[in-house]
């Protein structure tokens, strides 16, 4: 069959440029994943789940939520949600990248324009694309790129509303958006400003609220379940009237199944946690200080240190794999990035400061990484 070889013919192309991906197993220390605040495997989460299971909320919905699928764990999540986002409404999704589909392909109108960060997450790609919207991009954390980006569109015809897409914490990068800066821009312009937190909920921000709370313009904030707060789903959270339009015009919200009930349950527990107790956030932050003085004394030669997400850039893709398995061997799971996720010539180790390692750890590692690239130098 035709289409068997040309598949296999791309991969064997994509093996020869060291870019075929494969799904390796955990193995060693927790340098790789999202789990920031470490609750994945913990005893909260675990706890959660004994009470949920106890109090009958379903493992799985049946339906989606315009169906048989709304469930009462649902509907208290979203609510507890807005009030812990000190928004007015939010609504649960099955993940960051439906949520982010749902909101740019649904929200923006035609005659509209939504300006977005060149390093905007691929998901907000997608729903960009599936939307009507006009689209312009702004070179990376340039505010007076975005200001020109908007004056441009205007002086050919532009007269909709305007939305402006970034990411709080970027995903590769490891560096914060200028919220403050973008803030101003969105109220001069009568913009909405949407912003995804999935890199900076439960890390930064009054007890994990993230970067953008408390902004004064029009906003629109993406909060996903599976990283900081270590359990799966996204929230989408704003006005009401923008999570109503959601509802009823979003087809990743109509037309899926929706998520488990007994999963909104444990992000409950979480978030009351979270209101309640400031040391998973505190010790999140206590890591990534230790590890950016770690970085620094070591020598990494890493291009920001801003977060929770060091990116140490080798720029070649072989070498970067290579540096990989090799602190894989030695107990440490890091994983090389390598284009098209990165740009062509930036390949890197993406050290990830989870919740998984202690400050002994971390230290070993960047001691590590510091001696096999002298000896490679």
């Amino acid at each position: 069959m035709r289409a068997l070889g040309r598949l296999n013919a791309m991969l064997e192309t994509l093996g020869a440029r060291h870019r075929r991906r494969v799904l390796a197993p955990r193995h060693g220390l927790d340098f790789a994943s999202n789990d920031y605040l470490g609750l994945a495997a913990s005893p909260l989460v675990k706890n959660a789940a004994q009470e949920a299971l106890h109090r009958g909320a379903p493992l799985g919905s049946g339906g989606s939520r315009l169906l048989r699928g709304n469930h009462t764990e649902h509907e208290a999540l979203e609510a507890e949600a807005a009030a812990f986002f000190d928004v007015e409404a939010a609504l649960f999704m099955g993940g960051g990248f439906q949520a982010n589909q749902a909101i740019f392909s649904t929200l923006p109108a035609a005659g509209d324009l939504i300006l977005y960060d060149e390093l905007v997450h691929a998901s907000a790609h997608e729903g960009m694309r599936m939307g009507r919207a006009d689209t312009r991009v702004f070179a990376h954390n340039d505010v007076a790129d975005a200001r020109r980006a908007i004056a441009d569109w205007q002086t050919t015809g532009g007269s909709g509303q305007i939305w402006i897409a970034v990411e709080s914490v970027y995903s590769m990068e490891g560096d914060l958006a200028p919220l403050g800066a973008l803030s101003d821009l969105a109220v001069e312009q009568d913009a909405v400003l949407v912003v995804d937190e999935a890199h900076a909920t439960g890390v930064f921000g009054p007890r994990g609220k993230g970067l953008a709370h408390g902004l004064k313009a029009e906003l629109m904030t993406l909060h996903t379940c599976g990283k900081g707060l270590g359990v799966s789903g996204g929230l989408i959270c704003g006005p009401r009237v923008m999570i109503d339009a959601l509802i009823n015009r979003a087809r990743p919200f109509i037309f899926a199944t929706a998520p488990s009930p007994f999963n909104a349950a444990l992000v409950r527990a979480v978030l009351e946690h979270l209101q309640s107790d400031t040391g998973l956030t505190d010790a999140a932050n206590a890591r990534l200080q230790h590890a950016h003085a770690e970085a620094r004394r070591n020598g990494v030669p890493q291009s920001v240190l801003n977060s929770q997400i060091i990116p140490v850039i080798l720029g070649d893709e072989a070498q970067t794999m290579k540096m990989a398995a090799t602190l894989q061997t030695q107990g440490f799971d890091v994983r090389g990035i390598r284009p098209p996720t990165v740009p062509r010539g930036t390949s890197r180790l993406r050290v990830s400061i989870t919740g998984n390692v202690s400050k002994t750890d971390i230290t070993a590692l960047f001691e590590t990484l510091a001696q096999h690239q002298s000896e490679a130098a």
